[in-house]
């Protein structure tokens, strides 16, 4: 069994609860009340920006130039193809580009990026690859799960899953999958334990995500 099919494993119940959890049906069935998915684009957009950011330090970190070349090309389209693309899907279901900007993260959001980010700025490549596979690999497992379901009739819903099943995404996923399975592949025991850990971190905070963006969540104080 690869690194990876291991640390997908381990998070295997987790994985479990994000496709059980009710916003994630509601995306796939259509019946996601359209204000929770406002929110959840716009903690999104803030989260992208922070994402971003990971995959600079990913780039920087690669000891190959080839390697460096396809995160920087990550980033690129991240950067400048999808959040261009998720501007134009918050306007057009409802979200100012004034309410975008202005979108402060919740503490949810605020938790995960930290995490991220203290991962890229003090590890090396490997560890911030598990960091960001529990995102980039699941949000490819999401949208396949939900469409062998078969596609909801409402369109913002049918795109995201579209976008998140396309080719391109995929072969994006299945990529960073396997740079972690050949950078593991001299890896120790300790060292498999320290990723597992970052793994099983980002899948959780994979899954709050998602039930923050279906209760709104807001700082309470």
């Amino acid at each position: 069994m690869s690194l990876f099919a291991r640390l997908q494993e381990d998070a295997a119940p987790i994985r479990g609860r994000i496709l059980a959890h009710p916003f994630v049906r509601g995306l796939g069935d259509g019946t996601l009340p359209g204000d929770q998915y406002q929110y959840y684009l716009r903690q999104d957009y803030v989260f992208l920006i922070e994402y971003c950011r990971v995959l600079a330090l990913a780039s920087a970190r690669a000891a190959e130039v080839a390697v460096a070349g396809r995160f920087s090309d990550l980033l690129n389209q991240t950067l400048n193809v999808e959040m261009d693309l998720h501007r134009e899907t918050c306007w057009s279901c409802g979200i100012s580009p004034e309410a975008l900007e202005d979108t402060r993260p919740a503490p949810t959001t605020l938790a995960y990026t930290n995490h991220l980010r203290l991962v890229a700025e003090t590890s090396e490549l490997p560890a911030i690859v598990t960091a960001i596979l529990p995102c980039a690999h699941g949000y490819w497992e999401i949208a396949s799960t939900l469409r062998s379901r078969g596609l909801p009739r409402v369109p913002a819903y049918e795109n995201w899953i579209k976008a998140y099943t396309s080719d391109e995404y995929a072969a994006a996923a299945r990529w960073l999958a396997g740079q972690l399975d050949r950078l593991g592949e001299e890896i120790s025991a300790e060292g498999e334990a320290a990723l597992r850990e970052i793994f099983v971190t980002s899948a959780r905070y994979e899954y709050l995500f998602f039930d923050m963006a279906q209760r709104m969540e807001e700082w309470p104080i």
